[in-house]
């Protein structure tokens, strides 16, 4: 897009992580309070699932013009836009809370709003991250970015929780509208001191740059392969992504809640806080493999009791395994597509690799309130065979769910590490480098 890397590269980055850092926090307390709301007000995981799948399905069908729009456009003025409006989402979504007689379908449609211009954030800030790093910088970035993305995690729910234990559900709407603010002040702050070329194409043709980035993808020695294995290991970290919330709130508080998602997600901060010192120089796609694969085991643990300890302890490895994989797998594509080009590619990278989570989010409630749940209470018809070893309850079906979803996702792991297309990613990229050291010498 345009060449404005310099030394303090990334200072700025820092700057705009910083607003990134804060309206995650604010993004996680309203999915954190909106799952326990819902829960509450219909008892159904299916409903819950519907709210998660209105605030992810519009990101992922409208990513790949958004990716569009960040080759062609100011990257920064593009994040800009789409907090400022995604804000008009929630401002109505707490309007109609404060009428007391909200229904399931309203929340969805409000999020789907918002989520719908939040949806021109992510390929434009990727792409920026590209913009503003060298290289080298990548993988330590990354690792920031997860310590962003952990927020939602790690800090969100226990705030959420407090604040749904003492107060309501709008006051946490109230303080996500503002961080959206705090994340545009960032945002402008770093785009005043970038110097933008004009661009050099004049005409926005949708379809043409589409199509541009799809010849990307498949251009792009293995990215393809791994997108799409990618989106399978997705499916399966959906599952419990959108289960979870209702398995533990069914044998505790809301404010317990919080405070066990808090305690499992410093997983994630201390991976984030390690890679971003640096530690993942080589050897990415075997971290991925073996990070997929603690995944896997510690999600069945996860879904295999009601013991708050084997739940806390299994929870936070499988979220101290996750930032592993995917810096890997940011790094692996970054290296292999061309900067101007990454806008197309990380919209079109983000609707094939996201698919796996719409189909976890459209299946899971359904699953476990239809298929898994009925068969593992008293009299279901696994309640004397899997539910002699863990245990039988309203929601004893949820965690057999996600216990089915560790193994698979070990299954896909295995796959991935056999993957020729995949490994080559990584060896090509180290005979460049070595290519260019030798011909310097």
């Amino acid at each position: 897009m345009n060449d404005i890397k310099t030394d303090d590269g990334y200072k700025k980055f820092l700057v705009i992580w910083m607003g990134d850092l804060i309206s995650n926090i604010g993004t996680g307390m309203t999915a954190f309070g909106l799952g326990v709301y819902v829960w509450q007000l219909t008892k159904s995981a299916l409903d819950v699932a519907m709210v998660e799948m209105a605030a992810l399905l519009p990101m992922i069908l409208f990513s790949p013009a958004a990716g569009v729009l960040a080759d062609r456009f100011d990257r920064r003025l593009l994040m800009i836009l789409g907090d400022c409006v995604s804000g008009l989402g929630l401002f109505l979504l707490l309007v109609l809370m404060s009428t007391g007689n909200i229904q399931v379908w309203q929340i969805c449609i409000c999020i789907g709003f918002s989520s719908t211009f939040s949806s021109l954030l992510d390929p434009a800030y990727k792409a920026t991250l590209t913009d503003l790093l060298t290289e080298d910088e990548y993988a330590k970035a990354s690792g920031m970015v997860g310590i962003a993305s952990s927020s939602k995690f790690l800090i969100s729910p226990i705030i959420g929780g407090l604040i749904l234990a003492f107060y309501s559900m709008e006051i946490i709407i109230i303080i996500d509208i503002l961080t959206l603010a705090v994340t545009v002040s960032t945002i402008l702050f770093v785009r005043k001191s970038l110097a933008v070329k004009p661009q050099e194409k004049k005409e926005l043709d949708f379809f043409k740059d589409l199509k541009e980035g799809w010849q990307i993808i498949v251009e792009s020695k293995g990215v393809m392969l791994l997108i799409v294995l990618v989106s399978v290991l997705m499916f399966y970290m959906g599952i419990i992504q959108v289960l979870s919330k209702p398995m533990i709130l069914s044998f505790t508080s809301e404010k317990t809640t919080g405070i066990l998602q808090t305690i499992v997600a410093c997983g994630m901060m201390v991976s984030s806080i390690l890679i971003g010192m640096g530690i993942i120089k080589r050897n990415f796609v075997k971290v991925m493999v073996a990070s997929f694969i603690l995944s896997g085991i510690t999600m069945a643990g996860f879904g295999a009791t009601t013991s708050i300890p084997v739940i806390i302890v299994s929870g936070f490895l499988f979220f101290a395994s996750l930032p592993f994989a995917t810096t890997c797998i940011d790094v692996l594509i970054r290296k292999s597509i061309d900067n101007e080009k990454q806008g197309r590619a990380w919209g079109l990278i983000s609707l094939i690799s996201q698919v796996g989570f719409v189909f976890a989010y459209v299946f899971a409630g359904v699953l476990a309130d239809y298929v898994f749940n009925p068969a593992l209470v008293e009299g279901g018809v696994l309640a004397n065979t899997v539910g002699k070893i863990i245990g039988t309850g309203e929601t004893r079906g949820i965690g057999f769910l996600i216990i089915l979803s560790g193994l698979g996702l070990i299954i896909t792991a295995l796959f991935v590490s056999k993957s020729k297309g995949i490994r080559e990613m990584e060896t090509q990229k180290e005979t460049e480098i070595i290519q260019t050291e030798n011909s310097v010498q």
